[in-house]
This record gives C-alpha cells, sequence and structure tokens, in this order.
C-alpha cells in the first residue's frame, strides 16, 4: 500500500500563494545541490587526477540514487506523512553533505560520490513529494504554469551554484594548472590535497543550511498530507493496459527529458575545454545553460496557457532541441557551445509538461505510484551521460552529442501518442 496524495481543496488567495512559495523555496534547494554538479566534475578531475569518464560518475552517483530510492521514498511518505517526509529528506541530504568533510581529509574520490548518492537520496524523498503536490495543487490547464514557476526557482538556484562553488573550489583555476604542471610528484600531492579541502567549508555550510530548514520546516503552514486507509495496490488487475502504458511512456519521457537537461548542463563545462576555453570561463558554462533553461522557465510561466498550450510547448521544446543539437554537431569551433547552452531554453518546458501529461486523471494510490514511476526516470541523468562520455572517447565531444538527437524525438514521439489518446 502506498501513501497516496491527497489534496482535497486546492487552496485559494493567500494560503495559495503561501504554499507556492513554500514548494518553490524546495525547488530552489534541489537546484541549488544538484547543479554544483557541473562545477564538482571539473574540480573532482583535477582534485583526484580522474579520466574524464571517472568526473562523470559524478552525475551518476547522484541520478542513480532517484531510481533506487523513489517507490521507497512512496513508503516513507505514507508512513510520515509530507511534512515529516520532508523533514527526513532534508536529514538525508544534510548527511550526505557532511559526507564530502572525510571525503576531502582523505581526498578519496569513492566516498565523494557516496555522499553524492546520499544527497540524491535525499532530494528523491522530497521530489516524490513536492511533485505530484504542485501538479495538483490548482487548476489542471495550469499545471505546466506552475511547474515552470517552480522550474524558476530550481534554475536561479543553479544559475547560483556554479558561480558560487567554483569562486571558492576553483578560484585562479588556469594558474592552479599551470602550478600543478609545474611541481614535482610529492609537491603536487601536498598541492592536491590542499585543494580537495577547500570543498570542505562549502559543504559544512550547506550541512548547516540543510538542518535549519529541517527543524523550521513545520512552521511553514503546509497542510499535512496522510495515506488513504484503504489504497489497493498497483497492479495488471485494477490499473488496466491504459494506465500501464501511460506509466512507461511517462518514465521514458522523463528519461530521456533528464539526460537531455543533465548533458546540456554538466558537460558543457568539459566541452569549453576541448574547444579551447580557459578553465577561468569554463568552470561557470554551466550557469550559461541554466540561464537559457531560466528564460524558457520565465515565459513558460508568462504565457501558458494563455498564448500556447502546455502540450504544444512541449512539442516545439522538443523539436527546437532536436535543431539546436544538429547545430551543436555541425557548427564548427567555439560557436557550437553558444548551442549547447540554448539547449537550456529548449530544456525548460519539458519536465513542467510531462508531469500534467502523465499524471491527467490518476488519483490516490495511481497518482503517488505514478509519481514515483516518473522519479525513477530521473536516472537517465544518470546513466546517459555516461553514454556520452563513451561516445566522446570514441568519436570526439562534439558529435557525441548526436546522443541527443533520439531523447528529443522520442518526446515528439510521446506527445503525439498522448494527444491521439486524449481524442479518443
Amino acid at each position: 500500500m502506498d501513501a497516496a496524495v491527497n489534496i482535497a481543496q486546492p487552496a485559494t488567495g493567500g494560503t495559495y500563494i503561501k504554499q507556492v512559495i513554500t514548494i518553490g523555496f524546495f525547488f530552489f534547494i534541489f537546484g541549488f545541490v544538484t547543479w554544483v554538479n557541473g562545477t564538482l566534475i571539473p574540480y573532482l578531475r583535477i582534485a583526484c587526477e580522474l579520466e574524464e569518464w571517472q568526473a562523470y560518475l559524478v552525475t551518476f552517483a547522484f541520478y542513480i540514487s532517484y531510481t533506487f530510492m523513489a517507490l521507497p521514498s512512496s513508503r516513507i511518505l505514507q508512513l510520515t506523512g509530507i511534512i515529516k517526509g520532508m523533514q527526513v529528506g532534508l536529514l538525508i541530504m544534510a548527511a550526505g553533505c557532511l559526507l564530502f568533510v572525510p571525503a576531502a581529509m582523505m581526498r578519496y574520490y569513492p566516498l565523494f560520490l557516496l555522499g553524492l548518492f546520499v544527497v540524491g537520496a535525499g532530494t528523491t524523498l522530497l521530489q516524490t513529494a513536492v511533485n505530484p503536490y504542485i501538479t495538483k495543487l490548482g487548476d489542471p490547464a495550469r499545471a505546466a504554469q506552475r511547474m515552470s514557476i517552480m522550474g524558476i526557482c530550481n534554475k536561479f538556484a543553479g544559475i547560483l551554484a556554479p558561480m558560487i562553488l567554483g569562486a571558492i573550489i576553483l578560484k585562479n583555476s588556469d594558474g592552479l594548472l599551470a602550478e600543478l604542471e609545474s611541481l614535482a610528484p610529492a609537491a603536487k600531492t601536498v598541492r592536491l590535497d590542499e585543494l580537495a579541502r577547500d570543498v570542505i567549508m562549502p559543504y559544512i555550510v550547506l550541512t548547516i543550511v540543510l538542518c535549519i530548514i529541517a527543524f523550521s520546516i513545520k512552521y511553514a503552514h503546509l497542510p499535512e498530507i496522510t495515506p488513504s486507509e484503504k489504497e489497493p495496490a498497483i497492479s495488471p488487475a485494477n490499473t488496466g493496459q491504459g494506465h500501464n502504458a501511460a506509466f512507461i511512456l511517462g518514465f521514458m519521457a522523463i528519461f530521456v527529458s533528464v539526460a537531455a537537461e543533465v548533458i546540456a548542463g554538466d558537460t558543457i563545462g568539459n566541452y569549453g575545454i576541448y574547444h579551447g576555453v580557459r578553465l577561468d570561463v569554463a568552470k561557470s558554462l554551466t550557469s550559461w545553460t541554466l540561464a537559457s533553461m531560466l528564460t524558457g522557465y520565465v515565459l513558460g510561466a508568462l504565457f501558458i496557457p494563455k498564448l500556447i498550450s502546455q502540450e504544444k510547448a512541449f512539442l516545439y521544446s522538443s523539436l527546437l532541441g532536436t535543431l539546436l543539437t544538429l547545430l551543436a554537431v555541425f557548427v564548427p569551433g567555439q560557436t557550437s557551445i553558444v548551442f549547447i547552452a540554448l539547449l537550456g531554453f529548449a530544456n525548460a518546458m519539458l519536465w513542467p509538461a510531462i508531469w500534467p501529461l502523465a499524471l491527467r486523471g490518476l488519483t490516490g494510490a495511481l497518482l503517488n505510484r505514478g509519481s514515483a514511476i516518473l522519479i525513477m526516470g530521473i536516472a537517465g541523468g544518470a546513466l546517459l551521460p555516461l553514454v556520452y562520455s563513451w561516445l566522446s572517447h570514441i568519436s570526439n565531444d562534439q558529435l557525441a552529442y548526436l546522443l541527443l538527437v533520439p531523447c528529443y524525438l522520442f518526446n515528439v514521439y510521446y506527445q503525439i501518442s498522448r494527444t491521439k489518446k486524449q481524442i479518443k
């Protein structure tokens, strides 16, 4: 039996606005802890002396936790309710951040990866609670608009995170690389140990902030959500083939969309270095992609559904992503970096539109299990960046972006198939 996300009557007026602001704050937290990965990749590659493919295990460790924790998160929320579940999620994230301290002291890459996995596990619990909550909070036709507002909070934090962390742990990065090349092995080891310890203070601060939020959340006055007493478990007998197919297609849409988002955001730094961009600039290129994505979210919040439906926004964004990917692959030189950054704009309306499409008509246990299955799709952000890394190794960093073309084309198919089903 799974916890059911039940919002009997959507809040109105001031209460509704407070709830949206509170949930937006959680999306800000998601964004900050998620998009620091774009800076951690080049940082840990230097500090732990990694090959390029090993550095992309940062995204794998973080996003694979969603696959392992999505369904257990549903169980946890059943036992705790949404408020305590959020507290638990925040404390798990704090524990993961704290693991960065011994990892940095030992300069031990597997412990960094464990810390990222634990942070991702806590984030999964929070996402499992708040994504369906914000989707069902008001008018279904405005669900993508609300998700766009959440995306603004998420990506604004994502813009700040690489800039702040990069300024702390990769300050004077070009000078650092030149210094490391000139040092003898013993001196280089000492310098790398010092570099690894630069990450300790930022993550101690993050740990403290997450703990404070966890113990203060009860003052946010969000309505407690408890599980329905008699909610049947999901099986083919009580869902029907239609729901099963919707879950599978929704899972795949999330899988490829998150993969596209993560590849565009977390690989652009290394891609800039591949094209000769100085590390001082490349370390913050993730912020370019996220600024582009933020623009897309702002436009989505303003114009959905006034000028364009969330379904059409999803379709056009997928087609735009295909076009930008082809331009990024076939336009030579550093100009192609601009198209990778612009993928953020195309990616902006994918996540917000998939949720209302995939969860349409679901209530009770079906809603909560559907949410958990969609959250599991975030594993795309763990697996496909590794595929990108492998493709870049056998070809080059630019041609490897062709991996994104089938991702966007699947979303075109998903939108068309869901629209046909709705018409029937």
